[in-house]
């Protein structure tokens, strides 16, 4: 057993030292990404399936309530949290439109829709996605591999350099964990 803690936490690090070799500046693009939209009024909305999702509602969780330090709340929603509408729209749309139809609902130009995706290929996100793009919102998307279908439909892409979805979730955490500070640091206030 110690073998294999010992061969997790080595494929862990190693992808996290590729992630440091190659992410600094699409992490800062994409905390400026959501800086500007907050600055502008807009907001945050985050989306994913599985370990995905729990990731959206940790991301959203740390802006509307506090990473590091204390602050104003900040507009981020996790559109992976509302069970009625995910199984309205899923039994009504199908599985395929639930984040698509609250992209409808409740994005405006401007605002940030983030998509989480280990594979870039989750047919729910990649659609989201899109609506997003056409209705004038501005795109994120964390994704592993090659990035699939969504790695053309961000703004700013995410790609953690692995094909193992633990990794990739294990950096994807850390990247927002991240993205929560530098977020938090650029809308507080100015000290005298």
């Amino acid at each position: 057993m110690r073998k294999a803690i010992e061969e997790h936490l080595a494929g862990h690090l190693q992808v996290l030292q590729l992630v440091v070799a190659e992410l600094p500046g699409p992490i800062v693009a994409a905390a400026e990404l959501v800086v500007k939209a907050i600055a502008g009024g807009g907001k945050l909305l985050v989306m994913g399936n599985g370990g995905s999702a729990a990731d959206a509602q940790h991301f959203a969780a740390e802006l509307v309530g506090r990473f590091r330090r204390e602050r104003a709340a900040l507009p981020a929603v996790a559109l992976t949290t509302d069970t009625s509408i995910l199984t309205a729209v899923g039994n009504d749309y199908g599985f395929e439109n639930i984040f698509r139809r609250q992209v409808e609902a409740l994005a405006r130009p401007g605002d940030v829709v983030c998509g989480i995706s280990t594979s870039g290929r989750s047919p729910n996100v990649v659609q989201a996605m899109e609506a997003a793009r056409s209705m004038g919102c501005r795109t994120l998307a964390l994704l592993g591999g090659n990035g699939g279908q969504m790695i053309a439909l961000a703004d700013v892409a995410l790609l953690v350099p692995s094909d193992q979805t633990p990794f990739i979730q294990e950096a994807h955490l850390t990247i927002i964990h991240i993205l929560c500070d530098l977020i938090e640091q650029t809308t507080l206030p100015a000290e005298h």
